[in-house]
């Protein structure tokens, strides 16, 4: 067992902070001394670990909570998205270095600002959190899945996969992402998606768009079925689809 004040210099937040996160229900000790001083038992600490990853990418407290206390929380899962968003934000802290370098040796002329977009981040923080519960999408996603097995969702997952397929071949080929037989494939997979696992509406279709091609699990994933290029190719598709249907 930890005191709070051991607890404090362990992980370098501060005692009001950790009595605040009690106060709020988000982390409570796992007893008290007969004096009432909080003690924190290894779960606690654990638990605090992941409150600390979740602030780091900053996700809200209420949000934290609302993710720890699920009883759909897998840690293991929790840690991949963590992962996940952290990597790119040290992808986007070394394109940011690197503009700084550049503009301190006067290399670069351009007004770019592409650098300190977050987008990447944004959309995957998004998704993360949408698995937990937070949309409408992923309710109706719970509600739909009930009564499936692991296997029928398995083999949808694979059927799904396939769909991209077209994408690859599409991308060696050297096809434009907009034009029509691109833009009809991607109607193909919102369809499906809407079908089998949730109403996928433009707006959430192009945000997982962002998602395919911004090179975490659904880049890799689409990838390794439909070949290199795909997942990127799939985004520009998406991209397209949605802003062609925007303009009809």
């Amino acid at each position: 067992m930890k005191t709070v004040r051991e607890v404090s210099e362990l992980c370098g937040v501060s005692i009001r902070t950790l009595q605040y996160y009690d106060q709020i229900g988000l982390l409570c000790p796992a007893t008290r001394t007969e004096a009432g001083y909080r003690l924190y038992d290894d779960a606690d600490l654990e638990r605090l670990q992941q409150i600390l990853l979740f602030r780091e990418l900053e996700f809200p407290l209420k949000d934290i909570k609302r993710i720890v206390d699920s009883p759909h929380f897998n840690r293991s899962r929790a840690l991949e998205q963590q992962i996940e968003l952290l990597e790119l934000k040290r992808k986007r802290l070394s394109n940011l270095i690197k503009l700084a370098k550049d503009l301190k040796a006067k290399e670069t002329k351009t007004m770019t600002f592409e650098p300190f977009s977050t987008k990447e981040i944004d959309t995957y923080a998004a998704r993360a959190k949408a698995s937990w519960g937070n949309t409408p999408e992923w309710k109706e996603y719970e509600r739909i899945s009930a009564g499936r097995s692991k296997g029928e969702e398995s083999a949808m997952g694979e059927e799904l996969m396939t769909l991209f397929v077209p994408f690859g071949e599409m991308s060696k080929r050297g096809v434009d992402p907009a034009n029509e037989e691109a833009m009809l494939q991607a109607k193909r997979i919102q369809d499906y998606i809407s079908k089998h696992f949730y109403t996928c509406s433009d707006e959430v279709f192009l945000q997982l768009g962002q998602a395919y091609g911004c090179g975490g699990d659904f880049t890799q994933n689409i990838d390794a079925a439909a070949g290199a290029g795909a997942a990127v190719f799939a985004m520009k598709a998406v991209k397209a689809y949605v802003a062609n249907n925007r303009h009809q």
